[in-house]
């Protein structure tokens, strides 16, 4: 876990929910009340977002107290119980939806994650996510993606030069897209690791031609065809395909020998696990 980056998540978050405080719990319950609640999983999946969680809670109340029975990563049904917290009613109160929403969202993803993780074992191909992500939560949802198996790709514009259809385009073509690429990296110093994305055959060829990349994105090719480019690859460069990949495709395109396969759907469109935070009576 990225603290620094984490903490200010957090904070940011608490200061969009609370504002000026928790008006509901300070109108009806006493301060200085003291409770228990418990985690509790009402779906079947990957649990993700506890490591999350404790640092919300300590965030929010050092004094809370959070005793885990679940790790990230597990897989869980309904009736699951992740963790408990003691301490202050008020804190308790005010990291629920918090905790809830990232850690809903966070198990989503990695059950989602885990499925196709699943699907492909054996193949040797993996699962990349994408930029597609919820603005403000990349870390987290990359993060879920982890904890469900999956790798992640770049994390922003920053990490990794990607050469797509428009930087081509933009550039004079795929030779001028690859020489100003190493021009700039030589200028700024810098070593970031070079992918190109590919349309069609003759643009693969046109990229084996010139060469000087780390990896090629082979985009919305059939898995008939990207088994073709594959074959004209012959294992010179990591391969990566994506677009129009689903879970009732993923393993014709795996089937072709692709090194990974790259699902913005992973984060931009998954269906939240259903989690709740329940006052345990005593």
């Amino acid at each position: 876990m990225d603290k620094e980056l984490v903490d200010s998540f957090i904070l940011n978050a608490l200061k969009e929910d609370v504002g000026d405080g928790d008006h509901t719990s300070l109108a009806t319950i006493t301060p200085g009340t003291q409770g228990k609640a418990r985690l509790l999983v009402k779906d079947t999946g990957i649990l993700a977002g506890v490591e999350l969680a404790v640092e919300i809670c300590h965030i929010i109340d050092p004094e809370l107290k959070v005793e885990l029975f679940l790790q990230d990563g597990a897989a869980i049904k309904p009736g699951d119980v992740a963790f408990n917290l003691s301490g202050s009613v008020h804190s308790i109160l005010k990291a629920e939806r918090l905790l809830l929403n990232c850690m809903q969202r966070m198990s989503g993803i990695a059950t989602k994650t885990n499925q196709i993780v699943n699907m492909l074992k054996g193949t040797g191909t993996k699962v990349l996510d994408t930029r597609k992500t919820t603005p403000g939560v990349r870390y987290l949802e990359k993060w879920a993606v982890k904890i469900g198996g999956g790798v992640n790709h770049r994390f922003g514009l920053y990490d990794m030069i990607l050469i797509k259809d428009n930087h081509v385009d933009y550039s004079g073509g795929i030779a001028n897209a690859i020489n100003n690429a190493h021009q700039y990296l030589a200028d700024q110093n810098k070593k970031l690791q070079i992918e190109i994305e590919v349309r069609n055959l003759d643009e693969l060829e046109e990229v084996l031609q010139v060469g000087g990349v780390d990896r090629i994105l082979l985009d919305n090719f059939k898995p008939q065809v990207l088994q073709q480019a594959i074959a004209r690859n012959e294992g010179r460069y990591i391969t990566e395909a994506s677009g129009g990949i689903t879970m009732d495709n993923i393993m014709d395109y795996a089937s072709a020998g692709v090194d990974y396969i790259s699902i913005g759907a992973l984060t931009h469109s998954v269906n939240s696990l259903d989690l709740s935070l329940k006052a345990i009576k005593e």
